[in-house]
């Protein structure tokens, strides 16, 4: 199928030369999108060199938000429950427990289903009738799977590696959370450039909310596709994408930078866009 994301304009050789450094097709893109041309003001406005930064400074970004002091202190008060923690059911009552464990693992927006989320993390994921085996977010089972409470009590996450992991993932989920405030969707761009090679089916993009945001993005396929069947979906985005493209680095990067161009072009439209009550007032007035 090729890059059949295509759409009269090739946005792979349009963006590349700007990830390697200044030139013709970066002034381009400046010049199209307004953004400053030179110094830090291009790399807080233009979404492509965001990208590059964030991913050139990841490692020392994240331990630098690690040491932030809201940071280290959730991280401090999960390290100390979980090692003093004398059953599951004691651990997971912990708010602060609840908040590290459930944003580490991409569940964030679980985080208020505090009595959900703790029925879910104690049933047992080799029980077809258990409640993980019954929720439709596909997100729960391998989290499930991978701390295994219901037959492995504490020993999983009581081992200091897992308790590390857990910590660097709050850390990541919190840096990639501030990255969004400057430029958005850069989180999203991220992770799914992280993913990208393990996607083989449209039903895995579906299936993730942050996929199926990123691709559905940067195929400038309307939000509202989610209210159609399945099919449809399905439709949507076969017939624009070739899974297979995603294997390829190259492609996955010209497709992020699509992604976050159009996520700058609707910040940027919904700016300047009069909001409806802005609109009302003005109505008002003039009928005043």
């Amino acid at each position: 199928m090729g890059t059949s994301i295509t759409s009269g304009i090739d946005y792979a050789a349009l963006i590349s030369p700007l990830a390697s450094g200044s030139g013709t097709a970066g002034s381009l893109i400046d010049t199209l999108y307004g953004y400053s041309s030179s110094g830090t003001a291009a790399s807080e406005t233009n979404p492509v060199a965001a990208l590059n930064e964030a991913e050139e400074n990841e490692s020392k970004d994240i331990a630098i938000t690690a040491a932030e002091p809201q940071v280290a202190r959730a991280i401090s008060a999960f390290t100390a429950a979980v090692k003093s923690a004398t059953s599951p059911a004691q651990l997971l009552s912990n708010p602060t427990v609840m908040q590290v464990l459930l944003t580490a693992n991409g569940l964030s927006d679980q985080v208020p289903y505090t009595a959900l989320a703790t029925q879910t993390l104690l049933s047992n994921p080799s029980d077809p009738n258990s409640l993980v085996n019954q929720l439709t977010d596909s997100r729960w089972l391998p989290v499930v799977e991978t701390y295994d409470f219901a037959t492995q009590g504490l020993s999983v996450i009581q081992n200091p590696s897992v308790i590390s992991t857990i910590a660097n993932g709050y850390a990541e989920y919190t840096w990639l959370s501030s990255l969004d405030q400057v430029t958005p969707g850069l989180s999203n761009a991220l992770t799914f450039r992280a993913q990208a090679s393990s996607i083989t089916s449209v039903d895995q993009i579906l299936g993730n909310q942050t996929m199926f945001d990123v691709v559905t993005g940067a195929l400038g396929i309307p939000e509202q596709i989610v209210y159609q069947p399945l099919a449809a979906q399905q439709q949507a985005i076969s017939s624009r994408l070739d899974i297979s493209q995603l294997q390829n680095p190259q492609f996955v990067q010209s497709f992020v930078q699509r992604y976050l161009i159009a996520q700058q072009a609707n910040a940027t439209a919904s700016n300047t866009t009069p909001s409806l009550e802005a609109l009302a007032a003005q109505a008002q007035g003039l009928v005043v």
